[in-house]
């Protein structure tokens, strides 16, 4: 299944436009739902999102696949996989903190949130600055 530039882009504002109109009946506390409730578009987008991904580079494995040019491919679907997955752990840890279900401190919430956030301004440079050398 591939998607169209113009299909991302529609399920991603439709998804967004979900969560923040639960996220606004959530605040003006006309809905008493759970937080976890609250993040079910991010969730659904997420899922969605990682199963594009896994399927993707596990496409790799297929018979005659051609792996030139390849490992600069896959270090950066690995990249995103890890940054899917700091996003993940950043959304649990704020519903846990918000629904109050841990104690822990807000610093220490948004401590995946910062290592992606560090992750994708090293992306950027690396992208803006490197230089290959052939």
């Amino acid at each position: 299944m591939r998607m169209s530039l113009a299909q991302r882009v529609l399920l991603t504002w439709l998804f967004t436009l979900l969560f923040l109109i639960m996220l606004v009946l959530k605040l003006d506390e006309k809905a008493p739902w759970n937080w976890f409730l609250i993040f079910i578009p991010v969730w659904i987008f997420d899922t969605i999102l990682l199963v594009m991904l896994i399927v993707k580079m596990a496409g790799r494995c297929k018979s005659g696949f051609d792996p030139r040019n390849g490992s600069q491919n896959i270090k950066k679907k690995a990249w995103y996989l890890v940054a899917m997955l700091l996003k993940l752990a950043f959304c649990l840890a704020l519903c846990a903190k918000l629904q109050r279900f841990t104690t822990m401190k807000l610093a220490y919430v948004f401590i995946p949130l910062w290592a992606l956030l560090i992750g994708g301004m090293v992306e950027l440079g690396y992208n803006i600055f490197y230089v290959r050398r052939d």
